[in-house]
């Protein structure tokens, strides 16, 4: 955990003893208006078919396409105290990187419920946030174990191809974008990072923690035998072919194979119930081009 997110873990830690912020997965007190800070936790409530119960979103919120016609709360890190309080919720379920701190410390003093939903770049954390999630809402069991069963075969399978993969495990790079010139890549402790894992490789860019623009010597030096991309970050290139001439990888395995893989950015990093769905993909690629 890198310096910044420990500061405000302890400054969380710190208004969540002494607030009515919380970081459980029992059931709310009243989940009639719940308000979302984390586009995967919007995915998750959909999933359980607990969408009744919304009253907005956060600007993360864009799976499924009928999120956004909800009423939108901001940015999940730059929260208005009064543009929440003019929803009247009940109940707000966060990620961990809900915020400003103090924003979040003024919505529980006034008596609102505010569940901070432990997160994991992990296949399991994925399962466990929904579980989670199911359990604060009181979604009936039926439905809980029929979502969590599914999500569980979607596991499995993923797992049965990580294994292949594990033997001889592919080096993959993710690029965040290339505004600056140079590619802003994927280190340890990144979502970028757990994505990796799942789908049984190796990120080559593990001699750093965070998000960090790389030089085109670096990338040479790394040969990535993948490179992902999100749609998004593909957009101003507006090809794969066109990303694989850029001199920053051209002489990369991946270019030189045409082994890129452009998908969507919070299906790959939001870690909600897509990021399986997407590792499950992603793998499959890895495994086809060694056929």
């Amino acid at each position: 955990m890198n310096k910044i997110k420990f500061f405000n873990f302890v400054l969380f830690l710190f208004i969540s003893f002494s607030h009515n912020i919380n970081s459980s997965c029992d059931k709310a007190e009243n989940a009639s208006r719940v308000t979302i800070a984390g586009g995967s936790l919007t995915e998750i409530v959909y999933l359980l078919g607990q969408e009744n119960k919304l009253v907005a979103v956060d600007i993360t919120s864009n799976y499924p396409k009928e999120a956004k016609e909800l009423p939108s709360i901001g940015y999940v890190r730059a929260l208005s105290a009064e543009g929440v309080l003019s929803l009247s919720p009940t109940l707000i379920l966060g990620e961990d990187d809900t915020g400003p701190a103090a924003v979040m410390e003024q919505l529980s003093r006034v008596g609102i419920q505010i569940e901070i939903i432990p997160e994991e770049n992990t296949t399991n954390g994925i399962i466990r946030k929904v579980k989670c999630v199911a359990e604060i809402l009181g979604v009936d069991s039926i439905t809980k174990d029929k979502t969590l069963n599914d999500l569980n075969a979607d596991a499995k399978e993923l797992r049965l191809l990580t294994e292949i993969n594990k033997k001889e495990p592919p080096k993959v790079m993710f690029i965040l974008s290339m505004e600056s010139g140079s590619p802003t890549v994927g280190g340890l402790d990144t979502s970028a990072d757990g994505l990796i894992k799942m789908t049984g490789a190796i990120n080559v860019m593990d001699s750093f923690e965070g998000w960090k623009p790389v030089s085109t010597e670096a990338i040479i030096q790394a040969k990535p035998d993948f490179i992902l991309i999100s749609e998004r970050g593909l957009n101003s290139f507006g090809s794969i072919e066109k990303l694989g001439k850029h001199p920053s990888l051209v002489f990369t395995p991946a270019a030189k194979k045409n082994n890129i893989i452009a998908m969507d950015g919070m299906a790959m990093l939001g870690f909600g119930p897509r990021t399986i769905s997407s590792a499950k993909e992603i793998a499959q690629k890895y495994n086809s081009s060694n056929e």
